[in-house]
């Protein structure tokens, strides 16, 4: 419709009102985050840490099976790159999150890198397994305890990827649990008896329970404070790491020992 078309009808049309900018979601940096589709927990968990409008979070879904193996999450790899085009188009994001941890082990951490980066080549990028080496380091870890609810082709996978990092896994414990909708639902006093257990079998530094769907981050204080050990979690370990790359150097001691460090 042409603009000399549009009859007011006896009705106050005004255009081109004056306006301010303000200095916008995001303002100090923008972090891009790329979700499974099956995922339930990581939005909800990253909501909680990210509460300030100068780090903006933006988030787009890949798609994935729900149900977990080594062949459903490397074939997620060729997926980042259009995924990632959704978000922001046209801008440069700060930070970029891919969110999956053994399909971040299974494919390689700079396979992820090389993928996110044909999309976002200045943005600094993290994995939850990324940023779970950094949480060990920064709180002087290296005899690590894992929790997973993976099935054991999965579970070796992560194992050696942490081994071969230059960290010792003494214990390791499992749901063997393969279904993402399901994973999302073990509740906290379940994962609270895996660690127990664990803690019996082997003395270790720092407890690390595995997997983006897994719901921990909320109770991580009060945990370490029963067990006397540093706990993370791969959306625990991300979010710091995400916080931290962005330039946010708050303290959030409410969120355990591994919100009071910088990283190394």
């Amino acid at each position: 419709m042409a603009e000399e078309d549009w009859q007011t009808d006896g009705w106050q049309l005004i255009e081109n009102l004056p306006y301010e900018l303000n200095a916008g979601i995001g303002h100090k940096a923008k972090i891009g985050m790329v979700v499974l589709s099956s995922d339930y927990t990581i939005d909800y968990e990253f909501r909680q840490v990210f509460t300030d409008d100068a780090i903006g979070i933006y988030q787009t879904r890949v798609e994935n099976s729900p149900v977990v193996t080594p062949e459903t999450l490397a074939a997620m790899e060729k997926k980042i790159p259009a995924a990632l085009k959704t978000i922001l188009p046209g801008e440069g994001l700060d930070v970029v999150a891919y969110g999956c941890t053994s399909a971040t082990t299974v494919l390689g951490e700079q396979t992820v890198f090389d993928r996110i980066a044909e999309v976002q080549p200045e943005a600094k990028a993290t994995t939850p397994i990324t940023a779970a080496f950094a949480a060990f380091k920064a709180l002087g870890a290296k005899r690590i305890a894992v929790l997973t609810p993976y099935q054991r082709d999965v579970n070796q996978v992560l194992r050696q990827y942490i081994v071969d990092a230059g960290f010792e896994v003494p214990v390791f414990g499992s749901f063997n649990q393969p279904l993402d909708p399901l994973v999302a639902r073990i509740d906290t006093e379940s994962l609270e008896q895996g660690i127990d257990q664990m803690l019996n079998e082997a003395s270790v530094d720092l407890v690390f329970v595995s997997c983006t769907s897994i719901r921990l981050l909320e109770q991580v204080k009060a945990l370490e404070s029963k067990i006397g050990l540093p706990v993370t979690t791969s959306n625990h370990a991300m979010a710091w790491h995400c916080l931290r790359l962005a330039g946010g150097e708050q303290l959030l001691p409410r969120f355990g020992r591994l919100y009071e460090e910088q990283l190394g």
